[in-house]
């Protein structure tokens, strides 16, 4: 009797924590998508939305102030690519649009996807700082061995507040291949349906 007790309770014991797991796991698979959705409704962490042309401008190009801008490029430990700005600063003058380039090369034989997050600092410049073009927006699909440059194109308003006098604007690049191909295969059987 005592052991029919016994192996009923670590039964249960066993599907507890077999539940506890698949939360977790369920929970680090919708962490980056929160974490997107919370920090653009909230500005945290200096995250930029997409801004149209026509919400920009026009703008009033303010000659008389320059403005450094900073781009950093970091990739996730699991993404196997090369990715650096061609350009490290950049001085422009707010109310001005800009465009530089990124270059990125997949370092493996196999074709990946991967989703670049952008961040700015100081958090208080992010408001400011308007991207009209970015290959932030989407996800970018590289063949192995592939290399491509990547166009930015942003205007800083004339609105930045004077104290401000360089912005770093951060990508980190992360593999995001099996949800793309889980994307694709979840689409494909909904246009069967």
């Amino acid at each position: 009797m005592k052991t029919m007790k016994k192996t009923s309770k670590n039964s249960r014991l066993g599907w507890k924590l077999a539940l506890v797991s698949v939360a977790m796991f369920a929970f680090g698979y919708l962490m980056v998508p929160l974490y997107d959705v919370f920090c653009e409704l909230t500005g945290l962490n200096g995250k930029v939305s997409r801004t149209e042309v026509a919400e920009i401008m026009p703008l009033n190009t303010d000659p008389s102030r320059s403005v450094t801008i900073e781009f950093i490029a970091n990739r996730n430990q699991s993404m196997n690519w090369k990715f650096e700005p061609i350009e490290n600063k950049l001085l422009i003058h707010p109310g001005a649009t800009y465009t530089t380039h990124y270059k990125v090369k997949n370092l493996t034989a196999l074709n990946m996807v991967g989703q670049a997050v952008p961040s700015v600092s100081p958090v208080s410049a992010a408001p400011y700082l308007k991207k009209i073009e970015c290959f932030c927006f989407e996800e970018q699909t590289l063949a192995g061995g592939e290399e491509r440059d990547m166009p930015i194109r942003f205007v800083v308003s004339p609105d930045l507040p004077k104290h401000l006098s360089t912005i770093s604007l951060s990508y980190t690049f992360f593999d995001v291949t099996e949800k793309a191909k889980k994307q694709t295969e979840h689409n494909t059987e909904t246009e069967r349906s």
